[in-house]
């Protein structure tokens, strides 16, 4: 059973929750974070969702994204997942902090308060096959404007992050 850190709005801990029960009831806000993998020349390494996934399968996101253990720390916890998703580590820099609420489709709602950590990394990953389908690379400029022009292909968290730290991380770049 896969437990999340129920918070309050202000990121302190207030519970547990199994996972698909806080994503049952209209969404229960929890802690999240998610990782977006950049190689030298500016190009987000993509990943596309398995297909297996209960909610948001077969849509592009970002690197990696999941949920902090009950204790565990969010910055190891992204170190962990990137490993178990990705099949790579690179030391991750926190970028910044955002609370989202979004339908994800099957009578789930995603309500997060999500911790942005931005890496480096210019080899291919290793993704885990019941967590990603594929994965490519992509200049981060073209995937601002494409999650816009194609926001159906995209999962809905990962085009909110885009909107409140795309340019700022561009500039990062």
């Amino acid at each position: 059973m896969a437990l999340v850190i129920l918070v309050d709005e202000e990121d302190n801990p207030v519970g547990v929750m199994e996972k698909i029960e806080a994503h049952k009831r209209g969404g229960t806000l929890h802690r999240a974070f998610s990782i977006l993998v950049f190689n030298d020349r500016g190009e987000l390494m993509l990943q596309l969702r398995s297909r297996k996934k209960y909610h948001a399968g077969g849509l592009w996101t970002n690197t990696t994204c999941s949920h902090p253990r009950p204790g565990e720390d969010t910055l190891e916890a992204a170190v962990r997942r990137l490993r178990e998703e990705m099949g790579f580590t690179t030391e991750l820099e926190k970028v910044g902090e955002f609370i989202y609420k979004a339908d994800v489709g099957n009578g789930l709602t995603e309500y997060e308060y999500d911790h942005v950590f931005v890496g480096f990394y210019n080899d291919p990953p290793t993704p885990n096959p019941e967590e990603a389908d594929g994965w490519k690379w992509m200049d981060f400029a073209e995937v601002l404007v494409d999650a816009k022009m194609n926001p159906h292909i995209y999962t809905p968290w990962f085009r909110i992050l885009l909107d409140k730290f795309g340019e700022r991380i561009l500039r990062m770049l």
